[in-house]
């Protein structure tokens, strides 16, 4: 017969709870059909014109509720096995990587980037946390297709920088003293790119990603692409199924923690959620932490999505590609998209996300 204490001491040493965490695939409790699940449908996949690119597009949307698997839809040709590309989003994979880097000791914020990027000699007050926060002060216009004659961006990704994105960043003049203004900057994401190679080291470089991030989440379908250089594109290039996305925000939603392992230092999770001081944004826009977008009222203004809790955050890109994580509903969305004329609003979606998902819970 068992002692008694022995059999105390089991039950004291089972967890508190059983977590879900996905394995190769995702444990699924699918939602059952209801109006508002199909209002949700309804918004992000309306019939879909591929000639005009008109309107709101959607590739995939994929749900995870505390760890499972409730809602999945894909666009054709687009499927659970597709690589999608994450355009901006990839900023906050790099965040991600550098928070283990962080963990490990390699770097500190207010470490001066030219310290781990020589190339940065000209700039000696910009810091790593200025980069992080997209403050560096160098002089960049982060314009897109509309403005491709004055646009940092289009001549790094495409023209006269793509050799060295990093490289041609660290060449622009300044327009503000570092840490002071927020200036949304692709560039800025490169520079950290650059930096981590030299945190550690050119050998490790190329696998350090998948070493640090996305082999302990179970990824191992993903690209990652870099410049001619070898340097990653931090700010633009990284492609991932939408599954394997959400295992980035599960990551976020439980603090940084993966099993057992505390992945990410809570520390950076908390740093990745705090607002710049000196975030602007115009209406409607997210406030900017580390590398994520927040949903923090700016000055007088109202948040951003008004219809979703003030905790939520995301991930964003270009074309309406969004991976946002709400911790109080637990929930994860990834949702890909081809959206061309600013039809798509983050808000429009969560506010319907909430109501088929988490109806009782209040923003």
């Amino acid at each position: 017969m068992r002692k008694p204490w022995l059999l105390l001491l089991a039950v004291f040493a089972l967890p508190a709870f059983a977590e879900d965490w996905p394995g190769e695939q995702w444990s699924q409790d699918l939602q059952a059909p209801s109006p508002a699940l199909q209002a949700l449908t309804d918004y992000a996949f309306p019939p879909r014109n591929d000639d005009t690119r008109a309107g709101v597009r959607t590739d995939a949307l994929v749900v995870i509720r505390d760890g499972k698997l409730i809602y999945e839809r894909y666009a054709a040709p687009f499927t659970a096995d597709s690589l999608h590309t994450t355009w901006s989003i990839s900023k906050s994979l790099m965040a991600c990587v550098l928070g283990v880097a962080f963990g490990q000791g390699r770097f500190d914020l207010d470490d001066p980037v030219a310290e781990h990027y020589p190339a940065m000699a000209r700039h000696p007050g910009i810091r790593l946390v200025d980069l992080l926060h997209w403050a560096s002060g160098l002089d960049w216009q982060e314009d897109y297709e509309y403005a491709p004659l004055y646009s940092s961006v289009v001549a790094m990704l495409y023209t006269r920088g793509r050799g060295d994105m990093a490289a041609f960043t660290a060449g622009l003049d300044t327009f503000a003293a570092p840490g002071q203004v927020f200036r949304y900057s692709s560039g800025d994401s490169n520079l950290l790119s650059a930096a981590l190679e030299h945190m550690v080291g050119a050998h490790d470089y190329p696998d350090y990603p998948w070493q640090a991030l996305f082999q302990p989440l179970g990824i191992d379908h993903g690209v990652w692409e870099t410049d001619t250089r070898g340097t990653f594109v931090a700010s633009s290039y990284a492609y991932l199924r939408a599954r394997d996305l959400a295992r980035v925000g599960l990551l976020m939603l439980r603090d940084g923690r993966w099993h057992d392992q505390q992945l990410l230092p809570r520390e950076w999770i908390a740093f990745n959620r705090r607002p710049f001081e000196h975030a602007v944004a115009e209406p409607g826009e997210a406030t900017g932490g580390g590398q994520w977008w927040l949903n923090q009222p700016v000055g007088n203004a109202p948040p951003p999505w008004p219809d979703a809790p003030a905790q939520t955050f995301a991930a964003l890109g270009h074309w309406g590609q969004a991976l946002y994580v709400l911790p109080e509903q637990k929930l994860v969305i990834v949702r890909y998209g081809d959206d061309r004329d600013g039809s798509y609003l983050h808000n429009e979606l969560l506010k319907r996300a909430l109501a088929a998902f988490a109806p009782a819970v209040q923003p």
